[in-house]
């Protein structure tokens, strides 16, 4: 759910329509690639099979201004690395976790503490309600399963 785990760079070459050691901090998503991919054909998008993609086209020819989205992560098990269940929603610089266990969200200001060490959530309540809200409506909106607690479970 940290950036440690997501963030990793997208590299493009495309000569003659993306400028020569260009960069963008734009953040994308795999999901991307695929209305990219139709977009770069000259086919319509389709967006019923991209639901979560959008085409980055825009942002390959300089076009930064228009995005404004959030990406979102469900991690819904535990991983052989030491994850945890949860959630999290990236919106601009900001990044809120929700951890499935206890139910706790961490809220992180990546332009100012790329590590997530600094925890603002509680100095920052109503972006933190608005990030878990958002989170929480995409979750409903995808049918999004949860981890529920066994009641049978006895650790040994």
């Amino acid at each position: 759910m940290y950036e440690g785990g997501v963030r990793d760079p997208l590299i493009v070459k495309w000569e003659g329509n993306i400028k020569e050691n260009s960069t963008c901090d734009i953040p994308t998503t795999f999901t991307d690639f695929y209305p990219t991919f139709l977009d770069l054909a000259g086919i319509d998008l389709m967006p019923d099979q991209h639901q979560d993609g959008v085409s980055i086209l825009p942002l390959l020819k300089g076009k930064k201004d228009m995005y404004d989205r959030c990406l979102f992560w469900h991690y819904p098990h535990y991983g052989n690395q030491g994850g945890t269940p949860g959630s999290s929603i990236r919106k601009g610089d900001y990044k809120l976790i929700e951890f499935f266990e206890d139910n706790h969200v961490e809220l992180y200001d990546l332009r100012k503490d790329v590590e997530e060490k600094n925890d603002i959530s509680k100095k920052f309540p109503e972006i933190t309600e608005n990030l878990n809200k958002l989170l929480r409506d995409w979750r409903i909106s995808i049918e999004a399963k949860i981890p529920q607690n066994n009641p049978d479970y006895k650790l040994e």
